[in-house]
């Protein structure tokens, strides 16, 4: 078994609007101009140069808007404007390597250098011949390390740091000769695959319409928000007030979303009196006020990490109170017993029992949790008279005890009681959803009748079940025909642990399998059908490969928000190369953090690393920037390593895992900043900047209490690129590759295995059920350039079409007829790899590289909002 921890930190730093409206939506609000301010004509020309050197293109109607500015509120925005996108890119620090001249400078042999510099340490003595090539003269001390280092041996116009113990020394020590210019391209570098149109927004009632236009998805989101997301819903709500709270939904799907809507709510005293009663309204579980508990005394809310609780004053105590007493007692007391220390804890804060002739039932939930004993006093006799009318709550004995329905499905599961477990597990929909497959185990071969119930009771819950359960289960079950070697979990929390274990589960029957399919893919269609109708869709076919996103509150904050799983085409001919930034903190001390790539071979065998202890890998295959073992500010450390595929397939790679360590055991979240990335280049060697934000194609941050990352995994023969956006979970210190790779092999295998096995419903799939739910025509890109269209048939139901789609069943050949691209065709409802593909305005369109889409005129969708669509309380696809 080998296991793996997936944590993020809940804070960073904050995000302004401009800068939360340019990453949702590509937009930008500059300022009208003065009446009498003299345009800055082609100084526009100098920013647009500048944006295009980080992979960002300017509209025509947001070139004019700049045009019309004068030079000096043109200088600001475009400095602001220039901020934001280098603070996403990484491109805000100087990447400055312990090699400057990487990678034509990296030693060859490691170990050699590695000696050299132990030697060195042993008898390199002032004011005599160096130890290892005999110059005289040329040994000095650096500072402030005072390590004797050789001019000769080692050239201060390449090191950027001691050579010997390779820190940071001081910026104007002579031992730093001024660094070399590096060689640069002949031709400007290729566009990145995520070049980005920038629209223009509007003036500011705009900016705050496209604001809360953006607030309100994400409060319709029925899954926990990502870190990103999170971060982003904070913004939002910062830039609005409490006057118009009108505009706020009437419900929240997303719990913890919810929760930080609510304590943004009771933020601001002096509202209390209009925002209670939107508190009230939204509140409908005993969770929901726990996690407002949690929320506002700076905790997390998904409860993983409960703090204690802040004060609560009186007028929201009694808020509160009110609240869980409009609850059902036992469905309340379940769901305290589920935090029983916390909610014993929330029991002090606000005083149930003082209130039990107000809030009866609310006191009669807190004392089933806690037993209360009772007596002929007058809290009991309200106890009791408030248990007159639930069921589950018993009063008749010494104390106050409630049933325990967990317990009740656990047992009725372990006599194999299928009809009694399915009478209890109706009761909560997504729970019978969740032990779906434990169900269909239970059972027996020839037993119709029990399957024939649970296939009865599924059809009558699904309906009021979250897409993303249903989703879950519909991966999960669909896979059970076949035997599997390993199971994989992601279970929710601010620190998850993916485990890998051995599958020992027995297959399931393929008929029953089948069934359960139809049935969950019959209700996703369904729902789909809910959104309004277009003429014609277009899907393509590369997001077959993109995962449709799970487990989000444990996403990395990255510049492209890629599902973990997805698997992506690493263009031929270029080069890759990984990237690491961290800075110390007062509370980290020194820090040593490694960039590594580990190379196995087909069978998953390890054939070699890169990393402090190799530097090179087959020589030009994978070559590193050399090892810095500290970061002070305002500088900060910086590595990176190349890799060349058509060497490393050469040299017998496969797979090439990227992990970053941190080697003296210090949390990513104790530093200052620490985020990560990969770049593709058009050419290998030392040629152009060692950091060039136009080649850019994903950055993400490093953060909390993990020491090491394993971010993505390379496939050398397929030539693709997997996000496995996972923490691996470490003891000790002087971490490294070679100490870890058989279970970094377990984990990469394993997470392969799963995420190319179908267990994780694809963006594709979800494109499809939208796309033949809704228009009469579909047009399918293929990655080869071809495109396939499939028109409804007389009498074609919506499950038939979709699952016509894709087949070589079409309607029409390619280039033929409604191809997506004329205008004739029209496509209102397109789900792209690329937004290179011109559509109506209004239109809505999913692309996971935005490309030429303008906010202005289309709908940008994420890929969270595929998923809120199926929620039949969603408004994120059309009009309901």
């Amino acid at each position: 078994m080998s296991s793996t921890t997936v944590t993020t930190r809940t804070t960073t730093r904050p995000r302004s609007l401009a800068a939360v409206l340019l990453s949702r939506r590509g937009a930008v609000y500059p300022p009208a101009p003065a009446a009498a301010a003299i345009p800055a004509g082609g100084d526009v020309a100098l920013l647009e140069a500048d944006l295009v050197d980080r992979g960002y293109l300017l509209a025509p109607l947001l070139r004019a808007a700049f045009a019309a500015l004068d030079a000096p509120t043109l200088g600001a925005v475009g400095r602001e404007l220039l901020g934001d996108i280098d603070r996403a890119l990484g491109a805000d620090r100087e990447h400055v390597p312990l090699l400057r001249d990487f990678p034509d400078t990296t030693p060859h042999d490691t170990y050699t250098h590695y000696v050299d510099r132990v030697l060195t340490v042993l008898f390199q003595r002032p004011e005599q011949p160096c130890v290892l090539c005999g110059t005289v003269e040329s040994v000095v001390p650096v500072s402030p390390c005072a390590h004797l280092v050789c001019g000769a041996c080692f050239d201060g116009a390449d090191f950027s740091a001691c050579p010997v113990c390779e820190r940071r020394i001081d910026p104007s020590d002579p031992f730093l000769r001024p660094k070399r210019p590096r060689r640069q391209l002949f031709r400007r570098a290729a566009p990145p695959e995520r070049l980005r149109l920038l629209s223009y927004g509007g003036d500011l009632a705009a900016r705050q319409a496209d604001a809360a236009r953006e607030l309100d998805t994400l409060l319709s989101r029925t899954g926990a928000l990502s870190p990103q997301d999170t971060d982003d819903l904070e913004a939002l709500l910062a830039a609005r007030t409490r006057d118009d709270l009108d505009r706020l939904p009437t419900t929240v799907p997303g719990r913890e979303t919810k929760a930080r809507l609510v304590v943004w709510l009771l933020a601001d005293p002096a509202a209390t009196p209009t925002t209670l009663p939107v508190m009230a309204r939204l509140i409908d579980t005993a969770t929901d006020v726990l996690r407002v508990l949690a929320v506002r005394s700076g905790g997390d809310a998904g409860l993983v990490e409960i703090p204690r609780f802040a004060a609560v004053p009186r007028p929201l105590r009694r808020a509160l109170l009110s609240v869980l007493d409009t609850l059902d007692p036992a469905q309340a007391a379940q769901d305290m017993r589920r935090h029983r220390r916390a909610w014993i804890h929330a029991a002090e804060l606000l005083h149930p029992f003082e209130h039990t002739d107000r809030f009866p039932r609310a006191a009669l939930a807190f004392a089933a949790l806690r037993g209360t004993r009772l007596g002929d006093d007058a809290l009991s006799a309200a106890l009791r008279t408030a248990a007159e009318t639930v069921d589950a709550i018993d009063v008749t004995g010494p104390a106050v005890t409630a049933s325990s329905w967990s317990g009740q499905v656990e047992a009725a599961l372990a006599a194999r009681d299928i009809a009694g477990a399915l009478t209890l597990l109706e009761r909560r929909p997504g729970e019978l959803v969740r032990r779906l497959d434990h169900l269909l185990r239970l059972i027996g071969e020839g037993d119709e009748d029990g399957a024939s119930a649970v296939v009865s009771a599924l059809e009558r819950v699904v309906p009021r079940v979250a897409p993303a359960v249903l989703l879950s289960a519909l991966g999960a079950i669909r896979t059970r025909i076949r035997e599997r070697v390993a199971r994989v979990f992601f279970p929710k929390g601010a620190a998850a642990k993916t485990h890998v274990i051995d599958d020992e589960r027995p297959t399931l029957p393929a008929a029953l399998v089948r069934t359960v399919v139809d049935v969950l893919t019959a209700e996703m269609l369904r729902r789909a059908g809910n959104a309004a109708p277009v003429e014609v869709a277009v899907v393509d076919a590369a997001l077959d490969a993109v995962v449709a996103p799970f487990t989000e509150r444990t996403a990395s904050r990255a510049l492209v928000t890629l599902p973990r799983g997805s698997e992506l085409a690493v263009p031929d001919g270029r080069t890759l190369r990984l990237f690491l930034h961290w800075m110390e903190s007062p509370t980290s001390g020194r820090t040593d953090l490694d960039l590594s790539a580990a190379m196995f071979d087909a069978d998953w065998r390890q054939v070699g690393v890169c990393d402090y202890t190799s530097l090179r890998f087959a020589s030009h295959a994978a070559v590193h920037s050399g090892d810095l073992q500290d970061a002070p500010p305002p500088l900060g450390a910086s590595e990176f390593v190349d890799l060349d595929l058509e060497r490393l397939g050469a040299a017998g790679v496969r797979y090439v895992v990227a992990v970053v360590y941190s080697y003296n055991n210090v949390p990513f979240g104790d530093l200052a900043e620490a985020f990560a990335g990969l770049m593709l280049r058009d050419q290998p060697g030392n040629r152009g900047p060692v950091f060039d934000p136009r080649s850019v194609e994903q950055r993400f941050d490093l953060t909390g209490s993990s020491r090491a990352c394993v971010p993505l995994l390379i496939d050398v023969q397929a030539r693709t690129m997997r996000w496995l956006d996972v923490v691996k979970g470490v003891t000790g210190t002087h971490h490294a590759v070679w100490r870890h790779a058989d279970a970094l092999a377990t984990l990469a295998h394993r997470l392969t295995d799963l995420f190319a096995s179908g267990s994780r419903v694809g963006l594709g799939e979800l494109a499809v059920w939208q796309a033949a739910a809704r228009a009469a025509t579909v047009v399918v890109r293929h990655t080869d350039g071809s495109r396939s269209v499939y028109r409804r048939r007389d009498g074609e139901d919506v499950a038939d079409f979709a699952a016509r789609i894709g087949s070589p069943d079409t309607d029409a050949h390619a280039g033929e007829g409604d191809d997506g691209d004329g205008p004739s065709a029209g496509p209102r409802l397109a789900y792209l790899l690329r937004g290179d593909l011109e559509l109506p305005d209004g239109s809505e369109v999913f692309a996971l590289y935005p490309l030429s889409q303008d906010a202005a005129r289309v709908r940008l969708l994420a890929a969270a909002d595929m998923v809120t669509a199926l929620d039949p309380r969603s408004s994120i696809l059309g009009d309901r």
